[in-house]
């Protein structure tokens, strides 16, 4: 026979949260467990009964305070996932006011670790460790609460016209003399990743031409492609296929939220994990091109 029960390790592997959690919802007589010897088993009927709760809960949050709701603000990286999610967040199910501000990773970060946001949506690759976000956080936050969410992995690269006429390839043709580029803002996570491919190959960025021509968003930058004001940009796979441009991958990278926790945004950021874990929202996001949104909701790094 089948076992019916999990362990607290397998609830936090189902739900991608973190294992200390799963202990805290059985501390709260949130989720009810018991023990066999010295180990605690959820039963699967509990775990029914635990899912349907959190999923209902997320509608009644908006029924019951969604005029007197608090607004969360959201500062970083503009991401086309972040854009679904802050609508998904206000629509009638949820009820939850998110204020987005665009102003790139490493800003939306310094704006957290202020006091000037909730969260912050980043994809920052630290160049000596090749790791993406958690370098960064752990620097910037000591002693303050915080949790890392795992948003999507997404694919970055060359955005250039349909037919690719210049036969624009690597990185490495970005240098060349009949090439010229559209930018992200200084302090973007695009502009940053670019950046360090340019140190790789050892290519300097004043020989570049348009590398001083900026766009906000991936979609600005896709348009100059688009109407033939630029012959590249690097940029996400799904700005590509939105203006119906061509694609070349460069790489894969990691685009995290990360929450910190206050006294006055708590109930707000709980609301939003709920979104996350037990709405459709993640169904809804799965077939976007260019995103591998498996990992959506895994807490990756906390501090509390």
């Amino acid at each position: 026979m089948q076992d019916s029960t999990y362990t607290p390790d397998e609830i936090a592997a189902m739900f991608k949260i973190s294992k200390h959690t799963v202990y805290e919802l059985i501390k709260r007589g949130e989720l009810n467990a018991f023990k066999v010897g010295n180990k605690m088993r959820i039963e699967q009927a509990e775990l029914d009964r635990y899912k349907q709760t959190k999923a209902s809960n997320v509608k009644v949050h908006s029924a019951s305070t969604s005029n007197q709701a608090y607004t969360l603000k959201l500062a970083g990286s503009h991401d086309f996932l972040v854009e679904y999610l802050v609508r998904y967040a206000a629509n009638e199910s949820a009820g939850l006011a998110i204020q987005p501000s665009y102003i790139g990773s490493l800003e939306g970060l310094m704006m957290l670790y202020r006091g000037s946001a909730d969260m912050a949506a980043i994809h920052l690759l630290d160049p000596t460790s090749q790791e993406y976000n958690l370098p960064f956080i752990r620097q910037l936050f000591v002693h303050e609460p915080i949790t890392v969410i795992r948003l999507a992995s997404r694919e970055q690269g060359l955005i250039v016209a349909k037919g690719n006429p210049k036969n624009i390839t690597t990185v490495e043709d970005l240098a060349r003399k009949d090439v010229t580029i559209v930018n992200r803002q200084k302090g973007a996570g695009t502009r940053f990743l670019l950046d360090s491919f340019l140190a790789d190959k050892d290519i300097n960025p004043n020989s570049i031409k348009g590398y001083e021509n900026e766009e906000w968003n991936h979609l600005g930058a896709a348009s100059h492609i688009s109407r033939g004001s630029a012959d590249v940009a690097f940029g996400i796979k799904y700005a590509a296929s939105q203006l119906g441009l061509d694609f070349i991958p460069v790489t894969s990278e990691k685009f995290d939220l990360v929450f910190r926790w206050t006294e006055e945004n708590k109930a707000a950021l709980e609301h939003l994990l709920d979104l996350i874990h037990f709405t459709t929202f993640k169904d809804s996001i799965l077939q976007l091109e260019g995103y591998d949104a498996s990992e959506l909701g895994k807490i990756i790094f906390e501090h509390k």
